[in-house]
C-alpha cells in the first residue's frame, strides 16, 4: 500500500504525528492528541467494532437528535457485510478509521500478514467512501514498537484514547455514563462500543452522556472531515 499524505483539514486539530524513529526507540504510547481550539468545548466520540446492523442505527438515531458527530473505527469485514450501513455513517457526517479486516491482534502478525490485514480494511472502507482513512485503531489496544512502526510506513495515525468507561464489559449504563461525565473535558477522545456485542447499556448511557454535556456547553466532531 502506498504511503497516504493526504492533509487533515477542518476542525483545527494539532495532531501528533508518528516518528518511525521514536517508534523504534520505544516512545510510550501511539496516542493520537488532539487539541481544541482556544474557547472551545469539542469533544471527540468514537466507536469501535461495528457497524452493527442492530446497534449502529440506534447510536446514529442519538447522534442524529443531539447534532454530534463522531468517529466510528469499523471492521473491514463488518464493513463487506452491511455497506449500506458504511455509506449511511459517512451520509450523515460521521468519519471511519480502520480497526482491521477481522478485529486481529496486530502485535502477533508478521509484517506480511500486518500490511494485508490493513489493506482489505482500507478496501472495505474506500467502497463506500470514497477514499482512505488516516486513522487507524488497532484491536484490543494492542500496540507495540513494531505497531507503531509499521503503521507510520503505511501513513497511519494510531488512535487510542482518553476516556474509557469500559463499556464492552457491560458495567451497567449508570456507569458507563457517569465515567464518561466526571471524566469528559475540552479535546478529549472517548472510546465506546457500536458492535462486538450486546450494546443496549452503551446505547442507554449515551442519551444520557450526550444530554449531559450538551448542557454544559459541549459539541461533538469527527476526528477528520
Amino acid at each position: 500500500m502506498d504511503v497516504r499524505t493526504r492533509a487533515l483539514s477542518g476542525v483545527a486539530l494539532l495532531v501528533t504525528a508518528l516518528a518511525v524513529a521514536a517508534a523504534t526507540a520505544g516512545a510510550g504510547g501511539a496516542q493520537t492528541h488532539v487539541e481544541p481550539s482556544a474557547g472551545s468545548r469539542v469533544l471527540y466520540l468514537t466507536f469501535d467494532d461495528g457497524p452493527s446492523p442492530r446497534w449502529t442505527p440506534q447510536v446514529l438515531e442519538l447522534l442524529r437528535r443531539y447534532r454530534a458527530q463522531a468517529t466510528f473505527f469499523v471492521v473491514g469485514s463488518l464493513v463487506d457485510a452491511y455497506p449500506a450501513l458504511g455509506r449511511r455513517l459517512v451520509r450523515e457526517g460521521h468519519a471511519l478509521g480502520n480497526h482491521t479486516y477481522g478485529h486481529i491482534r496486530l502485535t502477533r502478525m508478521s509484517e506480511r500478514e500486518f500490511a494485508a490485514e490493513l489493506e482489505r480494511a482500507d478496501a472495505a472502507i474506500r467502497r463506500v467512501t470514497g477514499t482512505s482513512s488516516l486513522w487507524l485503531r488497532p484491536p484490543y489496544g494492542a500496540i507495540d514498537a513494531s505497531t507503531r512502526v509499521r503503521a507510520a510506513r503505511r501513513g497511519y495515525r494510531l488512535v487510542m484514547w482518553d476516556v474509557d468507561p469500559q463499556d464492552w464489559r457491560r458495567p451497567g449504563t449508570e456507569s458507563i455514563a457517569a465515567h464518561i461525565l466526571a471524566a469528559a473535558r475540552p479535546g478529549a477522545i472517548v472510546l465506546l462500543h457500536d458492535g462486538g456485542g450486546d450494546r443496549s447499556q452503551t446505547v442507554a448511557a449515551l442519551e444520557r452522556i450526550l444530554s449531559g454535556l450538551c448542557g454544559r456547553g459541549y459539541s461533538f466532531r469527527t476526528l477528520s472531515l
